[in-house]
């Protein structure tokens, strides 16, 4: 029959591995939060005693890291749900959601710093440095140590969040170490609020990517690293295919790749020997796990949208 035939390609050996990957972190998570909220609390219980800015600045972000990493646990946590009738793609969506939400809380918390910052620029408060130092010294091993939790991790979107903060708090941590030298070595209070700014600016460049991908995944775009056109050409140098239509690619959550598209074939159906050759090419080159072909015979009868594009 020369008509149209829809095609299916499921590629086990690589969606397989990105779905359940979020599983192993479990208990990274688990960790990570507890050390982190542990480390809120002594930091900023010494920021409230020595005056310091800084550690508060460093402490509130941390809380909001605390925050971050128990919603990309729960994104995980849906994302592992099995489909239903309703949500036939299962809740991977979640996993975007959550980036999306962290990236949003990141932002406010930039906000808070940058104001409490200001405040102390105008008006000058007393700092300790040593307790600075020493309570910023343990944040850069906590920070640093949790971010190799995750560092395995970093090709899904919302693990890679929580990499990014976790690497990004050990970069802040150890900008409050200088602060406390500073202050130190030159008695001078302004040098606290300032290091704040820099965390905040810090926390707004490692948040930036992070919402912008998370943005375009909501929206549906093509996701970073995949470009259109080189699929569409891919297909196109197949034996066979005189064109390609319908085209769309499109990320399933923040770790799985979906596409679509309608190819018109010369002469008979070419297999599925053809199929998973067209599976095989998407997954090897593009990093595409789940792939829908719609196949039209050139010249059938129902091959009248084949020169749509």
């Amino acid at each position: 029959m020369a008509g149209h035939h829809f095609a299916h390609g499921h590629d086990h050996g690589h969606d397989h591995g990105h779905v359940h990957a979020p599983a192993d972190f479990g208990r990274a998570f688990a960790i990570g939060i507890a050390l982190n909220m542990g480390f809120v609390i002594a930091e900023a219980a010494a920021g409230l005693l020595t005056g310091s800015m800084a550690l508060l600045a460093d402490a509130g972000h941390n809380f909001s890291d605390v925050v971050s990493l128990a919603i990309a646990w729960v994104g995980v946590g849906f994302a592992r749900r099995a489909p239903t009738s309703r949500f036939t793609w299962g809740y991977h969506g979640a996993s975007i959601l959550a980036s999306l939400g962290n990236a949003v809380l990141l932002l406010i918390a930039i906000g808070a710093i940058a104001a409490e910052a200001v405040q102390r620029l105008i008006d000058p408060q007393p700092a300790s440095g040593l307790p600075m130092i020493l309570v910023a010294a343990v944040g850069v091993a906590i920070n640093f140590g949790t971010a190799l939790l995750f560092a395995r991790g970093r090709g899904d979107l919302n693990i890679r969040g929580a990499y990014l903060h976790m690497a990004a708090d050990a970069g802040v941590s150890a900008g409050v170490v200088f602060a406390g030298v500073a202050i130190i070595l030159t008695g001078r209070a302004w040098i606290d609020p300032v290091v704040s700014l820099l965390i905040a600016a810090i926390i707004f460049w490692t948040t930036w990517d992070l919402l912008r991908q998370s943005v375009l995944l909501t929206l549906g775009a093509v996701p970073e690293g995949i470009e259109p056109e080189a699929v569409r050409a891919a297909l196109a140098g197949l034996p066979g295919v005189a064109s390609v239509h319908d085209l769309h690619i499109w990320a399933r959550g923040t770790s799985a790749t979906v596409m679509t598209a309608h190819l018109v074939i010369e002469g008979d159906h070419p297999g599925n020997a053809f199929l998973e050759e067209v599976q095989a090419l998407m997954r090897e080159r593009f990093g595409i796990g789940h792939v829908t072909i719609q196949i039209a015979l050139a010249g059938g009868a129902d091959c009248v949208d084949c020169e749509a594009g």
